[in-house]
């Protein structure tokens, strides 16, 4: 038997296809469709979506079984009562949504945090739905879906809402795991704007060639439980475009401790696995490398290696006089990188490695805010496209314990892969390719 995970990235759509034991037979990936616009504006076009996923899904010869979907969160589709998209998707990182995060009523503006577990901004859907309202789309009668449930249901599955991509919304209450009445009233909507609510890894409905189908969730979350389950005094730490430190709890750390957190940017929401929840913190490391590396005219890995050497031909911290250069910009709500330079010989690899122990820094105080809420992490797991830099790992093991790097390539389609094998697992052999 084999199983499909699909990852839908910011940067890629990938897709994974093991046997049910997890043995690799063979992937697939191809850059994600967003239709760029001014001021740092992304969108995508349902139809453009699915021809990507469909596309992934042919090139593999494989009877596949079952389909696993995760993907990032806070990016989804407005879709009507026949299942059709209104409007295109907004990037989680495009800005707009920020005048209306600003404008909502005094009560949500001060609750949100404590109710929602997240920091009010451009980047939560509300605030892209109240932007599409306010463009003209009565959204009274549509209902939401976060990308991976869209793909699920225009693959054959049934409209649902999972978990941890809800919790990601604004729309949901953390301590009731219900929607908020509130955020609803204030875009216009009733109850049913967010579909049924569903655990992570259960039936979704099934594909017209007959391979079962669920939504895994969100994917830095499904990332961590690729390879089992997370201990409570652990971080996952993610480094893909945004960087993503995660950790465990077993229930709501409550109102008071969400607005702590949040004033850090540190989310708390629901875990993929049903009845937990998870801290997550980020900043935009990946960005800023990136941005890095192609202000130095590096664009492909042989660059990135030979950097790679010559950073770690230098101490950790440079061998420039201290304040030579200053580094700014890897808060999650920033992302702009900003240098200064007070001397000469501040080259690629000192640049580099300013960039790192700038994030470093972020990524202390991040800690250090957890740490208040929750005895300190003993252990961490780095993973992502950046660990396999060795200049990354030499920085990440100064601010984080224990560490330990990941030696998978595609952490979370493997994780979709798992969920998909635990969901063929649960139904009857008889089952498998029939309708449901």
């Amino acid at each position: 038997m084999a199983v499909a995970g699909i990852d839908l990235g910011s940067t890629g759509i990938k897709l994974l296809v093991t046997d049910a034991a997890g043995g690799e037979l063979t992937s697939a990936q191809v850059p994600t469709p967003w239709r760029p616009g001014a001021g740092g504006t992304a969108e995508l076009d349902a139809d453009e979506l699915m021809a990507c996923v469909r596309e992934l899904l042919g090139r593999t010869s494989a009877k596949l079984d079952a389909i696993a979907i995760a993907g990032m969160g806070e990016t989804g589709m407005l879709i009507d009562d026949h299942g059709r998209p209104v409007a295109r998707a907004y990037a989680w990182f495009d800005p707009r949504g920020a005048v209306q995060a600003a404008a909502f009523p005094d009560r949500i503006r001060a609750e949100f945090a404590g109710r929602t577990g997240l920091p009010l901004g451009a980047q939560v859907s509300v605030s892209k739905l109240a932007h599409l309202r306010d463009q003209g789309i009565d959204l009274a009668g549509l209902r939401w879906l976060n990308l991976p449930e869209f793909v699920a249901a225009a693959l054959g599955g049934r409209v649902a809402a999972e978990h941890s991509l809800a919790s990601r919304t604004g729309l949901i209450d953390q301590d009731t795991g219900r929607p908020w009445p509130a955020m609803l009233r204030a875009l216009g909507v009733g109850d049913d704007f967010v579909p049924p609510l569903a655990d992570a890894g259960r039936p979704w409905g099934e594909t017209e060639d007959g391979a079962l189908l669920t939504v895994a969730g969100h994917d830095h979350l499904v990332a961590a439980e690729a390879g089992g389950g997370l201990p409570p005094d652990h971080y996952h730490v993610s480094m893909g475009t945004a960087e993503v430190l995660l950790r465990v709890i077993d229930a709501p750390l409550g109102f008071e401790a969400r607005r702590r957190l949040a004033t850090f940017l540190i989310n708390e929401v629901r875990h993929v696995v049903p009845g937990k929840h998870v801290l997550v913190a980020g900043v935009k490391t990946g960005l800023l490398l990136r941005r890095a590396l192609r202000s130095s005219g590096i664009t492909d890995r042989a660059g990135r290696d030979a950097l790679d050497a010559a950073v770690m031909a230098l101490p950790y911290q440079g061998a420039l006089p201290p304040g030579a250069i200053e580094v700014a910009g890897a808060r999650n709500d920033d992302g702009v990188l900003k240098l200064t330079l007070r001397g000469d010989g501040a080259g690629p690899a000192e640049v580099f490695g300013a960039v790192l122990r700038h994030s470093n820094d972020e990524i202390a105080e991040l800690i250090r805010a957890m740490d208040r809420e929750l005895p300190p992490a003993i252990s961490a797991t780095l993973t992502g496209g950046w660990a396999g830099m060795a200049a990354v790992r030499r920085a990440r093991s100064r601010v984080l314990p224990g560490l330990s790097v990941s030696q998978r390539d595609q952490e979370t389609a493997y994780g979709a892969t798992r969920v998909a094998a635990r969901l063929l697992s649960s139904v009857p052999p008889s089952m498998i390719g029939t309708p449901q």
